[in-house]
């Protein structure tokens, strides 16, 4: 499996760095033994011939390669620095410049790190719709890391949790899109969708709930008509 990370951190050392190590680690040790194929795109060695491309429709050589790489990864994990209650340009930037139909169906872990608890929610407001609109298949849990974060409780566990959640996706375990069980497979199956006004169309009495008698919609419309 392939796995790619994509870090849009700008200072070195950083913790946006710091953060798609952890989960990539966290992937690591949820992968199998010896499948995962890893690689790491900084983008902030990318940022000149990002800047290129949008203006010349050409990527450089490295960029190239990043953007093959990201194509072809069976997995991503994406992080960006908050910038204005978003994410950065230059993260922005990278995904404007790949192929519209590069992450389609792709699964896709989300994070986002801040100096504030309050942006944490770039992480649904921004990068989910960001995804959403790419077609990837993010998975439910995002983590964001404030610099109260780091060494609190909480944060290795959202890590654990959202590696996990991708490895799963990746594999094509049971229960996960792209499964040969199919979504929701293990799952207890939902009662049919208008079975009570099936089984009132059949004669059978409507239930009562808390005392009262529930009156199927037909029978409240009909009265209506009278």
């Amino acid at each position: 499996m392939k796995l790619v990370v994509v870090s849009a951190g700008l200072s070195v050392p950083s913790s946006t760095r710091l953060l798609a190590d952890r989960l990539a680690a966290a992937a690591r040790r949820r992968a199998p033994a010896g499948e995962l194929d890893l690689r790491v795109v900084e983008l902030r060695d990318l940022a000149v011939e990002i800047a290129h491309h949008l203006t010349s429709g050409f990527p450089g050589k490295a960029l190239a390669g990043a953007l093959d790489a990201v194509a072809a990864a069976d997995g991503l994990i994406v992080v960006t620095p908050v910038f204005a209650a978003s994410y950065s340009g230059l993260f922005k930037s990278f995904f404007d410049v790949l192929d519209k139909d590069a992450l389609a169906g792709r699964p896709v872990l989300i994070a986002a790190t801040g100096g504030t608890a309050r942006h944490s929610l770039v992480l649904d407001h921004a990068l989910r719709p960001l995804f959403a609109h790419l077609r990837a298949v993010v998975v439910p849990t995002g983590v964001y890391a404030a610099s109260e974060d780091w060494g609190a409780e909480g944060l290795p566990e959202r890590i654990e949790r959202a590696a996990g959640e991708l490895v799963a996706l990746m594999t094509g375990l049971p229960g996960t899109p792209g499964s040969s069980a199919g979504p929701g497979a293990g799952l207890p199956a939902a009662a049919p969708a208008g079975a009570a006004a099936r089984e009132s169309a059949a004669g059978t009495a409507p239930e009562e709930a808390g005392g009262f008698r529930v009156v199927p919609f037909e029978e409240r419309l009909a009265a209506l008509r009278t």
